[in-house]
């Protein structure tokens, strides 16, 4: 039988961090695992602040080859050589934006739980689509993103399809034969040793 290829890591950055502090962490994470793509994705609007945090970060993740995309800041994209943007309001924007970066941008759409906006935001042109949360949260209506959808998408849809929000190894373990990236962010950096939890994550897809 062939081997089932794991999910990637599609690592996602605090909501709140001091550049300079931030940078060593995150590429002792980068050094330790492999990461398919970076978000950056920052509580705050000012813009100053979130453009001297993507130079800081963009360095650290393109020395290594991997993808930075930031959520939301459709502007700094260019401005600021970065690879993509991460959209929250589903399949809305999606064909503006894409045809705002072009054919080689990333372009990913976050749809909550629902389908009906995965499919729009994939015809649209987007190229990978966010379910979540998968975990509780005290965010939200208390919609959780279920297996059954992620499984449906895998078998009948093409687009890569990302899981995140409050993931944990036992969501993980459940949910690695039917999602291509796991979206991980405060799951490790809230914790002491970032790179140690997310070695347990990833052996949790088995």
């Amino acid at each position: 039988m062939a081997e089932i290829e794991r999910p990637q890591i599609y690592l996602i950055t605090p909501p709140a961090f001091e550049p300079e502090a931030f940078a060593p962490r995150l590429a002792a994470v980068l050094d330790a695992h492999p990461v398919a793509c970076l978000r950056l994705t920052m509580a705050t609007r000012d813009e100053d602040r979130v453009a001297r945090a993507a130079d800081e970060l963009r360095e650290i993740a393109h020395a290594r080859d991997v993808p930075l995309v930031i959520e939301a800041h459709l502007g700094l994209v260019e401005r600021l050589g970065l690879d993509g943007v991460h959209l929250t309001d589903g399949a809305r924007n999606v064909r503006k934006v894409r045809t705002a970066l072009g054919a080689d941008a990333i372009v990913g759409a976050y749809c909550g739980a629902s389908r009906h906006d995965g499919l729009n935001a994939g015809e649209a042109g987007a190229d990978y689509i966010a379910f979540g949360p998968i975990g509780a949260t005290g965010l939200g209506d208390g919609t959780l993103a279920e297996r059954d959808l992620f499984e449906w998408w895998s078998e009948v849809i093409e687009i890569p399809v990302v899981a995140e929000g409050a993931l944990d190894e036992e969501l993980i373990a459940n949910l690695s034969p039917v999602v291509d990236f796991f979206a991980i962010g405060e799951e490790i950096w809230r914790t002491d040793d970032a790179c140690a939890t997310l070695a347990r994550l990833i052996a949790a897809m088995g």
